[in-house]
């Protein structure tokens, strides 16, 4: 198991979550309150020690946008929040994709099967 804290937006909170046994941080580039611009998650991912992946969390972006961030910030891993469907994902080839699923039935999971990401993230809301 890994633990990814989500929402990070400054140092202090980042070298919290890497002291409390992190493996993976999360900056958000969607709108939300915990949203961080690429320099300021720049600044943040290059004080992280070499064992805390950073991961860019994206709602229904641009894949030009995307990787353009990701490139500057020296992320590896795509978080994905939205409608993306499997041809976006496609897209992506180069980053780690997590793709992310809204589940509040069972039959919610029954899209899974569709796509091919290197993990998904089941949100129960």
């Amino acid at each position: 198991m890994r633990v990814k804290i989500c929402g990070i937006t400054n140092s202090e909170d980042a070298q919290a979550a890497v002291e409390l046994g992190a493996d993976a941080l999360g900056f958000v580039f969607a709108k939300s309150s915990r949203r961080v611009t690429k320099e300021e998650a720049k600044d943040i991912i290059e004080k992280l020690p070499p064992f805390v992946s950073p991961v860019g969390v994206f709602v229904d972006e641009e894949v030009a946008t995307i990787k353009d961030i990701c490139s500057f910030c020296g992320i590896p891993t795509v978080q994905l929040h939205g409608n993306e469907d499997p041809l976006y994902i496609h897209a992506l080839k180069g980053f780690k994709i997590i793709k992310a699923f809204r589940i509040k039935e069972k039959d919610d999971l029954t899209c899974l099967s569709y796509y091919k990401p290197h993990a998904f993230l089941l949100d129960s809301y």
